[in-house]
């Protein structure tokens, strides 16, 4: 393990993630779950994501870009459909009990679906590739993007959460819906 390359690559890796996607979709799914819930989900995907890349190496930069995107735009279109259509009511009524496993479960397996899915063939996931086919240190590799995207998944959630604090849930949850839905439109005509 390899402390100076860990550090180099959460850095890069940070960087490149803050204006991505899947921080994106963390922020908006905080909006809508509590934050350790999405972080859980989040967590996990990146986690899964970056064991991919690291045992691909450079081969995921082959993957078919345009049908990946079109499966993360159709995602987050199906995602931003039901967030538009959720009853504030019956959500404002759920977040006033505790917790149970099931919506903790439920929560965490769509942040966990939105980000995985999102950040499927992402730069950052290619650049987790590309720098393990050039440092060969899978573990110094995989620690370092993984904590970096953790970090970003975090600050977005953090963000997320409190824009709920600031704003009328309703209205939150209307332009979550929004910003969902452009996304996804934007990943299925393939601008990005």
């Amino acid at each position: 393990m390899n402390l100076a390359l860990i550090f180099s690559i959460f850095g890069f890796i940070f960087v490149a993630e803050l204006p991505d996607k899947t921080a994106l979709a963390s922020l908006v799914l905080a909006t809508r779950y509590k934050p350790l819930v999405v972080f859980t989900g989040a967590a996990a995907a990146f986690v899964v994501q970056s064991l991919v890349a690291i045992s691909v190496g450079s081969l995921v930069s082959l993957l078919p870009q345009e049908l990946v995107h079109r499966l993360a735009g159709l995602l987050f279109l199906i995602f931003a459909f039901f967030m538009w259509r959720r009853n504030q009511e019956d959500e404002e009524h759920r977040l006033g009990e505790e917790v149970n496993t099931t919506s903790f479960l439920k929560g965490s397996w769509a942040a966990f679906l939105v980000v995985f899915i999102a950040e499927w063939g992402d730069l950052t996931q290619l650049a987790t590739a590309t720098l393990e086919a050039k440092y060969r240190d899978p573990l110094s590799v995989f620690l370092g993007a993984t904590l970096a995207l953790w970090a970003v998944a975090a600050l977005a959630i953090v963000i997320g959460n409190r824009a709920n604090t600031f704003l009328n849930p309703r209205i939150t949850q209307k332009i979550a819906a929004i910003i969902f839905a452009l996304l996804g439109i934007v990943l299925l005509i393939g601008l990005i």
